[in-house]
């Protein structure tokens, strides 16, 4: 079909909606690793994980196996709410940078919570319900993923209790409104309320905190309160499932057109954007039927990916979370106080880690200055303020057309669009002001880290 005919938004119908999520472990050779008991090594199964998680939630984190799991009609029916999302052609980035090349971008930030998080909160809160619990806790980061489970929780009548990172607590006061707007009480981590976070202050006085603190407080308070269990955000296999509905979208909104993408760009954080959109095109090229790059961008402040280590370590700066295989920075990592608070986790997703070890995707990493660059462009062209997340793989989009402005070569360019950055004008402040620095970690900052990493008998 001739490229003038395509809509600048592909949308699907509500009966497109997807009545599965997609499973990419079925199609790995190479499974993730297991989670394992940080004091034994031993792998770690459902009854070891079930003080902690809910427990449909543990058997899709443990599944390996099932190709595709039903998505309950309760969830199908929230997601119609605003899904399926627009997949749109960026028509007027591509005459701005005059590039032949072809942009699209998935936009995920048609609800209150402005990004994908909402897609598992509704699904995780919707199995604590099932399960006849009180309540959640969780972390988050630039608070995205605690405004959506806030939502799911209201939906449900649940009681959500939120860690949010110190530094974007402070940065985004109106994050944290809308969260206690339906209801979740939110407390700014680390600190006194739980004996993890008394600890972190003690070791590191005045710290603007991680997501790794967060989690290993959200974990205490959970399994220190009966009735209520931890829900995470991203990272976790279970999570990547839940937002398989942005790939299988995007590859049914593609698929309309005849449309085969050449390169697929997410940024990178703990994994939940950017292992759902590449779901169902991660499975192609795992089968052998079709190949395509894809490019994982994540902050030159915290390299996860490229600066990072593949080995165990703990989820959790705490040291109380299980052992995870990734591509870590330490868990005693904690990054410089950049804006793209949702990327500031030391490790990323073992699905991701195995996948980019085995050499089936790429990772770059950017600086704050060119994301805010490439903000402020696709802002002025597009229409769409972003979430400074998202801009990282605008960054890499923007770089990658401008190639083919080089090489007059017409490919086809997909990236995810997490969100939209109207909580986190602080940032765009600085940037305007000139006041944005470039906090890259040294790599005596991370020998340092990487020599903490956990040693436990029998893990590789």
């Amino acid at each position: 079909m001739a490229a003038e005919k395509i809509p600048y938004k592909i949308y699907l119908s509500e009966e497109e909606l997807p009545k599965n999520w997609y499973n990419v472990r079925a199609d790995m050779k190479n499974k993730p690793a297991p989670l394992r008991n940080p004091g034994t090594g031993a792998p770690m199964g459902y009854d070891d994980l079930r003080p902690v998680f809910c427990d449909e939630l543990i058997r899709q984190e443990l599944d390996d196996d099932t190709r595709e799991i039903p998505i309950p009609e309760e969830i199908r029916n929230f997601y119609k709410m605003y899904r399926p999302a627009p997949l749109v052609r960026a028509y007027c980035l591509e005459e701005k940078l005059q590039t032949p090349a072809k942009i699209y971008y998935k936009f995920e930030g048609n609800n209150t919570s402005g990004s994908h998080k909402l897609n598992s909160a509704i699904a995780q809160a919707y199995y604590a319900k099932q399960q006849g619990l009180k309540g959640v806790t969780t972390e988050t980061g630039a608070g995205q993923w605690g405004t959506a489970l806030s939502m799911a929780c209201s939906y449900l009548g649940l009681d959500c209790k939120v860690y949010m990172v110190k530094v974007s607590y402070e940065q985004k006061p109106f994050r944290r409104e809308v969260m206690r707007t339906y209801g979740a009480s939110v407390t700014p981590s680390p600190s006194m309320e739980t004996e993890i976070g008394k600890k972190i202050l003690a070791e590191h006085p005045g710290t603007t905190g991680s997501l790794g603190c967060a989690i290993s407080e959200a974990v205490e308070a959970a399994t220190s309160n009966p009735g209520y269990r931890y829900v995470l955000g991203s990272v976790l296999n279970q999570v990547l499932l839940h937002q398989s509905v942005i790939g299988l979208e995007t590859k049914a909104a593609l698929d309309k057109y005849g449309i085969v993408p050449d390169i697929i760009i997410g940024c990178a954080g703990g994994g939940s954007n950017l292992g759902g959109l590449i779901s169902p095109f991660m499975g192609e090229k795992l089968r052998g039927e079709r190949d395509y790059r894809i490019i994982a961008v994540e902050p030159a402040s915290c390299p996860s990916f490229t600066r990072g280590k593949f080995a165990y370590d703990f989820c959790d700066t705490g040291m109380v979370c299980p052992l995870a295989k990734m591509y870590t920075l330490g868990s005693n990592f904690i990054p410089s106080a950049n804006h793209a608070g949702g990327l500031r986790y030391h490790g990323m997703s073992s699905i991701l880690s195995q996948l980019y070890h085995d050499g089936y995707m790429e990772a770059v990493s950017v600086e704050q200055t060119k994301v805010f660059e490439a903000a402020e462009a696709f802002a002025r062209v597009e229409g769409i303020l972003p979430a400074p997340e998202s801009s990282h793989a605008i960054r890499i989009a923007i770089d990658e057309a401008l190639k083919c402005k080089e090489t007059g070569e017409a490919k086809t360019i997909v990236f995810g669009l997490t969100g939209t950055g109207y909580f986190d004008m602080v940032a765009y402040e600085k940037f305007h002001n000139g006041e944005m620095t470039d906090m890259i970690p040294t790599d005596a900052e991370l020998e340092a880290s990487f020599a903490a990493l956990p040693k436990v008998p029998g893990l590789e």
